[in-house]
């Protein structure tokens, strides 16, 4: 599917994100479970979530922590940190998965001298060379966090088991934003058969196709995206899973978007605590992936371009093992595999980037959202 808006003037761009932050909020809110790889503090990760938390169109039901960037101990302090910060305790943060279902951080190291190794391995750092921006601990480490110790604690429940509780709770209701690795989302469907289809849809950041780049992240290995390599077996079970919708934000239409010195410097000129806390903690300009997706499921108009294919994940544990593989509704594998039959999956493949960019400033410049 194609839609070609005319170009958008400045001041409609900027009309129709405040449009979308507040003139909705009388309305029914939207039910969300975001599901994340909660590393900071500030960054990617956290301002993805506070797309969402920053919404009164959006009732957040709860936040399950995944490892990816960071492992999921540390994340869950510093998502519980965010939310004291930001003045929004109400969300409830749920324990998940530390681990992939079969990935292990040894296998990767010891397949790195074979096949070479990948610019960022998350949790793990860069072990086989130690050249990770990112200083490597166990697991069950959590260092002194910058922004200051939680006092709030996190719920006495693990994510699966929440997640399905609460998909039930409220059945064909809920959205599930899954901006990290898919290991509670997988371990959900693997429990409970029924999860999937109880759902309004799914929101996926993950996997990439043919990324337009010189990155070198991609341009060298442009089926190589971190959030489906961590987890390729969590990736196939989801995918395969009787979803009512699954929206794909996908490496290439990610690198698009880029958080940028003036962004941050609009952001900063708020004196609220969203704001506040972005402009003390956030110091990547990067590509803006997880926000991504999660502001174009709020305002779909965000997205210009789409396309419907099959997707899945190479889990032959070769050397391509965690890319992604995609098909048409004519070349795709017609038996279904043990996780299920495929499921058609809309691809994102471009943006109107100054919608993008000016909703997104206006969330995190916006005060709290109370429930």
């Amino acid at each position: 599917m194609t839609l070609a808006p005319a170009p958008p003037s400045a001041r409609w761009v900027a009309l129709s994100a405040l449009f979308l932050i507040g003139a909705l909020a009388g309305n029914a809110q939207r039910l969300v479970l975001i599901d994340q790889d909660g590393s900071g503090p500030g960054g990617s990760n956290q301002m993805a979530m506070m797309v969402l938390l920053q919404s009164p169109q959006v009732r957040v039901l709860g936040i399950t922590m995944v490892s990816g960037n960071a492992w999921e101990p540390e994340e869950v302090q510093h998502t519980l940190r965010m939310l004291e910060l930001i003045h929004r305790t109400d969300v409830p943060v749920v324990p998940g998965a530390v681990f992939p279902l079969l990935r292990t951080e040894a296998e990767a190291m010891h397949e790195a001298p074979l096949i070479g190794s990948f610019p960022w391995y998350g949790a793990w750092g860069d072990l086989a060379h130690h050249t990770s921006a990112q200083p490597y601990h166990g697991p069950f480490v959590i260092p002194p966090l910058e922004e200051g110790e939680p006092t709030t604690k996190p719920l006495d429940e693990d994510a699966a088991h929440f997640l399905i509780g609460q998909v039930h709770a409220h059945p064909h209701a809920v959205t599930i934003y899954a901006a990290g690795p898919l290991t509670n989302i997988a371990l959900a469907i693997s429990i409970d058969p029924h999860f999937a289809e109880l759902t309004q849809g799914i929101v996926i950041m993950g996997g990439s196709l043919n990324p337009r780049t010189d990155d070198p992240e991609f341009a060298t290995h442009p089926r190589h995206e971190f959030n489906f390599w961590f987890d390729p077996e969590a990736v196939h079970i989801t995918l395969r899973a009787h979803w009512p919708r699954i929206d794909l934000t996908d490496v290439d239409i990610s690198i698009k978007t880029q958080f940028t010195k003036d962004m941050l410097h609009q952001i900063a000129e708020a004196n609220t605590p969203a704001a506040q806390y972005i402009a003390k903690y956030t110091r990547e300009y990067y590509y803006l992936w997880d926000e991504l997706a999660a502001t174009a499921w709020l305002n779909p108009w965000i997205i210009t371009k789409e396309q419907i294919l099959y997707v899945d994940c190479d889990t032959s544990h070769g050397p391509n093992y965690g890319d992604t593989l995609t098909w048409t509704a004519a070349n795709k594998p017609t038996l279904p595999g043990p996780s299920g039959e495929m499921q058609p999956v809309h691809v994102q493949e471009d943006l109107n980037i100054p919608l993008f960019d000016s909703t997104f400033v206006n969330l995190m410049k916006a005060p709290p959202v109370v429930q």
